[in-house]
């Protein structure tokens, strides 16, 4: 293959690329000549590269309307991309900038029946002593990252958990009350983040932010934790944003496009 053959090869690639964007923007697809006058090359040349990618499934094309739409091929595909999607890989990144941002402890948790397990830790610059660590198991009542996953979680389920697991208290700042523990969670869902005011630990602040999966459902939660004498409200206030931005940021990661 000479270079002018490899360079209209490659042409032809961007062609097929640009034609497969422009037919997955269009709900019923898109003709031949739509198409030829939108990247402006001739019917015959787009007529050669849909029914290439006609051939290994990459488009089909509708038999009553002759017009051309995604195919089934690109399931396939993103399902094995999703599958194949780490979330600890896919945070880490986000979580690194966080710690450097903040010098605070970063934790990423995960909800498992009923309780949330940290799968990752980072410990900051500042001295700070806390029981948590990667593989431990934590209630969710009493920590910001168990609150933030719980306000998206369906209620019959959120109840389940409070009968199963109780509300017991951790410090006198835990929330042990049903009624106020759920209108807790109702403010969470409002505001996009969780706070833990020294509830599961004596001295220590935290806030967090859900993580959604590619179907919308809450599947981790990350957060920041510090000594309440420096998680002050002015602190947190301006770490809030910072925190809905990572949680935004990881959630697309994971194939998540709605809004929390």
């Amino acid at each position: 293959m000479n270079n002018k053959d490899r360079e209209n090869t490659v042409k032809s690639v961007g062609r097929a690329l640009d034609i497969i964007a422009m037919v997955s923007s269009k709900k019923g697809g898109l003709g031949v000549t739509e198409i030829a006058n939108q990247i402006d090359i001739n019917k015959s040349s787009v007529y050669r590269i849909l029914s290439t990618l006609v051939q290994y499934g990459y488009v089909e094309q509708d038999v009553e309307t002759g017009r051309y739409k995604l195919g089934y091929k690109f399931l396939e595909i993103s399902s094995r991309l999703l599958e194949s999607i780490d979330l600890r890989t896919e945070a880490k990144p986000f979580l690194l900038e966080l710690e450097r941002d903040t010098n605070e402890v970063i934790h990423l948790v995960v909800y498992d029946q009923g309780e949330v397990v940290y799968i990752e830790k980072l410990e900051g610059n500042e001295t700070l002593r806390m029981h948590s660590k990667v593989g431990k198991r934590a209630p969710m009542h009493c920590t910001s990252v168990g609150k933030a996953i719980l306000a998206h979680l369906p209620l019959n389920i959120v109840l389940d958990i409070i009968d199963r697991k109780g509300l017991p208290m951790h410090t006198d700042k835990t929330i042990t009350d049903k009624d106020e523990f759920l209108q807790e969670l109702v403010k969470v869902k409002q505001l996009g983040y969780a706070l833990d005011l020294e509830e599961n630990e004596t001295g220590i602040t935290c806030i967090a932010v859900p993580i959604f999966d590619h179907l919308g459902k809450v599947v981790a939660s990350v957060s920041i934790s510090g000594p309440t004498m420096r998680m002050t409200d002015e602190r947190l206030e301006r770490l809030k944003e910072k925190m809905m931005t990572a949680g935004r940021m990881i959630s697309a990661r994971l194939g998540y496009v709605g809004n929390s």
